[in-house]
């Protein structure tokens, strides 16, 4: 029988004795800052074309700077980072974090050159390296595990807010200026709620279980971590689901202007609006149902991935090849719906799965791996196909993108083997 979700800890207090922050306004604002993360990370893909005509570069370097720039010293930094959050203040962390990523978002506006803008977007990978392990694990010391489905949720509504920010706001700001005021302004917003976050939200006591668990080597954690097949599962699917839909995400606009003769502004705010609310729709939609099916069987938050990742990505193939612009739109509702909450279920079922004293670095080394597939290989990928067949028109992108699109399958297959694993598993790591 599956163990109920109901019985890990979550935490009341800080360590010196005061009630924590609401949670609800602490999570208010982790989502804030979540939403600056993706708006940074989006902002680029919304402003590429003018980006392309003002260094005078092609989409192989555009996928480069979209990807490798960022996901760069991103790789390098987010285990170290997760695993002092496993013993230190995790919201010092982010907010740190937040504040560097800002400052190199500010830095990006100021490049004089395509190789200053992948300096700055370097900066960037570090900054946002603080972000998602520690927030996920402040998260799971905050909401006890029958409310972590729409806590992530709502935390999840972040990449589509920040999506529609970066690329219908940039485009926008870039429209009345030019787009390296949208840089600007970004950064000095991210600066500005990084400060807001850390004197707010108050740092959870941990469980003194935790303080005493002895600290293995990070060799030791990653060989216990990485021999536990669920977690190999739950990496399989955020990286192909992630290479799927973020490798789509980051070229969207760029289809859509190709495809159907649509300014830069308006590719932007169409691609944004056509995908983004029904993104919002779906996480929110998916989170209250992952807890409610969930509450006696954790696994189903997991089978509810399948499915929803299963869906998106045939509807996202269907958008790629569409010559209209009406069809396009039809399919971005089921595939916002649901591709919009199928990484809440693996969030929460890395949650479940992980001791308490291994969870923010378990939960970044799931990240990571999927950066590297997501961030790094798919942008390029669909670049430089888009380059080698440049004579096709929007078919090179599309040709590019279909390659990318279809490994979200191999990760539907993953989430159905996870859900015989996970029980199991999350008893041997709590006995290891």
């Amino acid at each position: 029988m599956a163990a109920p979700a109901s019985t890990a800890a979550f935490a009341t207090m800080t360590a010196g004795g005061k009630p924590l922050t609401n949670r609800w306004l602490a999570l208010a604002l982790l989502v804030l800052v979540a939403v600056l993360n993706y708006a940074d990370r989006f902002l680029i893909s919304g402003l590429a074309e003018p980006i392309k005509a003002h260094f005078g570069i092609g989409d192989a370097m555009m996928g480069l700077l979209m990807g490798p720039a960022f996901a760069l010293l991103y790789a390098v930094f987010t285990l170290p980072i997760a695993r002092l959050a496993d013993r230190r203040s995790r919201i010092l962390i982010i907010a740190a974090g937040c504040g560097v990523w800002s400052f190199f978002t500010m830095l990006s506006g100021m490049a004089a050159s395509a190789n200053m803008l992948a300096l700055a977007r370097v900066g960037v990978g570090i900054g946002e390296a603080a972000y998602q392990a520690p927030a996920a694990a402040l998260i799971a010391a905050y909401f006890p595990p029958h409310e972590r489905g729409r806590a992530f949720a709502l935390l999840g509504t972040a990449i589509y807010v920040g999506q529609m920010t970066g690329l219908a706001g940039g485009p926008a700001i870039a429209a009345t200026s030019d787009w390296q005021t949208a840089f600007h302004a970004l950064g000095i917003a991210g600066m500005v709620v990084a400060a807001a976050s850390f004197l707010v939200i108050r740092e959870p006591a941990r469980e003194a279980a935790d303080k005493a668990a002895p600290v293995l080597p990070m060799g030791t954690t990653l060989r216990l971590l990485i021999s536990t097949p669920s977690v190999r599962f739950l990496a399989t699917i955020m990286a192909l689901g992630s290479l799927s839909g973020v490798t789509f995400g980051m070229w969207g606009p760029a289809l859509f202007e190709r495809s159907y003769g649509l300014t830069t502004q308006e590719a932007g705010t169409t691609f944004a609006l056509t995908f983004g609310l029904p993104g919002l729709l779906g996480v929110l939609g998916f989170g209250f149902l992952a807890d409610r099916l969930g509450k006696n069987d954790p696994t189903m938050q997991l089978r509810l991935t399948a499915f929803a990742l299963g869906g998106a990505t045939t509807a996202i193939l269907a958008v790629t090849w569409t010559d209209s612009l009406l069809l396009a739109r039809l399919f971005a509702v089921p595939a916002g719906l649901l591709g919009g909450g199928w990484s809440v279920g693996v969030l929460a079922g890395l949650q479940y799965l992980l001791p308490n004293a291994h969870r923010a670095t378990g939960t970044a080394l799931v990240l990571l791996i999927a950066s590297m597939f997501a961030t790094v290989l798919g942008p390029v990928l669909a670049g430089q196909l888009s380059d080698w067949i440049a004579g096709a028109g929007p078919h090179g992108l599309r040709i590019g993108l279909s390659v990318a699109i279809p490994t979200g399958y191999v990760g539907v297959w993953a989430a159905f083997r996870t859900v015989h694993a996970l029980n199991r598993d999350r008893e041997a790591l709590a006995q290891a």
